[in-house]
């Protein structure tokens, strides 16, 4: 499991249950998870959830505003649409999906809570 730590939970939760068009398997104050494969899931806590769990171990810009936090890359069947459904649901364009020279085709954009996503399936298949 991997954790995003979003300024609002609600809109976080919409805009994710849109672009993966699935509904959270857990959706309480302070978690919102969706299980994206039989050993991986994604959780959404709100900053001031976790501020206030570690307050003292954060440095004060931990959530600064502005800055790229990270990424999260996600293989996909149908990069394009996961792309479009994104930007449809708010986030900003930043790579339309191309061949890539680690062997993906992939497409890249900027959520709202500034992470940039990564939609993407390998260009070979392994089977």
């Amino acid at each position: 499991m991997f954790i995003l730590f979003v300024a609002n939970q609600k809109n976080s939760r919409d805009f994710f249950s849109d672009v993966l068009m699935m509904k959270p398997i857990l959706d309480v104050p302070g978690m919102t998870e969706f299980k994206l494969t039989d050993g991986s899931s994604l959780g959404l806590m709100p900053e001031r959830g976790i501020q206030s769990l570690l307050s003292d171990s954060l440095p004060k810009a931990a959530f600064s505003e502005g800055g790229v936090r990270a990424e999260v890359y996600l293989l996909v069947d149908d990069p394009e649409q996961c792309l479009n459904r994104a930007t449809d649901s708010g986030a900003r364009l930043l790579s339309k999906c191309q061949a890539r020279g680690w062997g993906d085709w992939a497409g890249y954009c900027l959520d709202t809570n500034g992470y940039i996503l990564g939609f993407a399936k390998p260009l070979i298949s392994s089977e």
